[in-house]
C-alpha cells in the first residue's frame, strides 16, 4: 500500500514546483547589477495578505494585535518582528511577511487574521500569488527610479519607512523605501517581466564602461 504524504510533505512538494514571476530574469539581474552602485534582485514567495477593516473598530484592534498595529496615514508602514503592514487606504492594508508565515497548511498568518476579524465587517484575503517583490539597492537606486517615477523621491520628502502606491514605467506598484539606499517594489505578477526588464535597461548606464 502506498504511503500517504503528510501535509508538510505535500506543502514542500508544491513549493518545489513553484516558479517565481521573475525567476527567468535571475541571471540578468546579477549581470546587470553593479554592487554598491545599483543592484536588482527578486525576493520571491513572500506572504502577502490584504486586509479591509476599520482600524478604529474593535475588529481593527483585534487584527492589529496579530500584526503589531495598523498604519494610520498614507505612506506609513508599521511592523512587528518581520511582519510589516503597508497603508493602501483608510480601511485597506497590505501585510508583507516572510514565506515562513505560510508554514502551516492554509497559512497561519491568514488564519490568525481571519480569526481576529471574526464575523465583523471586513475582509482578509491571501494575496501572496498576486505580487512579487523586487529589491533595488545602491547609491544610484533612487536615480534609476526617478527616470520614470513621478513622485518626489528626494530623501527630505521620501524617507525610509515610507510606502506608497505609484507607477513605474506605467506599471502600478507599491514602492517602499526600506533604508537610505534600498527600495522594495511590489508589482503584480503579470507585470514582473516587463518591469524587471525596464529596470535592467534603466540600470544599464551604470554598468557600461566610462567613455573617455
Amino acid at each position: 500500500m502506498a504511503e500517504t504524504a503528510t501535509p508538510a510533505e505535500t506543502v514542500n512538494s508544491v513549493r518545489g514546483a513553484r516558479r517565481s514571476p521573475a525567476e527567468h530574469l535571475a541571471e540578468a539581474f546579477v549581470s546587470g547589477s553593479v554592487p554598491g552602485t545599483v543592484t536588482l534582485t527578486e525576493i520571491p514567495y513572500q506572504a502577502m495578505v490584504g486586509i479591509r477593516v476599520d482600524r478604529t473598530s474593535d475588529a481593527g484592534a483585534r487584527v492589529a494585535s496579530v500584526i503589531g498595529s495598523l498604519p494610520a496615514a498614507c505612506g506609513e508602514v508599521t511592523g512587528k518582528d518581520s511582519v510589516n503592514t503597508l497603508w493602501l487606504g483608510p480601511t485597506e492594508f497590505l501585510v508583507v511577511a516572510p514565506e515562513e508565515a505560510h508554514d502551516s497548511l492554509g497559512g497561519s498568518l491568514v488564519k490568525d487574521l481571519t480569526a481576529a476579524l471574526g464575523s465583523d465587517a471586513g475582509q482578509v484575503v491571501d494575496l501572496s500569488a498576486n505580487r512579487t517583490t523586487f529589491e533595488l539597492t545602491g547609491s544610484h537606486a533612487r536615480a534609476v527610479l526617478e527616470k520614470t517615477c513621478s513622485l518626489d523621491l528626494h530623501p527630505r520628502v521620501f524617507k525610509p519607512g515610507t510606502a506608497v502606491s505609484t507607477e513605474l514605467a506605467h506599471i502600478p506598484v507599491m514602492l517602499w523605501k526600506t533604508s537610505d539606499e534600498s527600495y522594495r517594489l511590489f508589482p503584480r505578477a503579470s507585470f514582473a517581466d516587463f518591469l524587471g526588464r525596464w529596470l535592467l535597461d534603466a540600470m544599464r548606464e551604470y554598468a557600461s564602461p566610462e567613455v573617455p
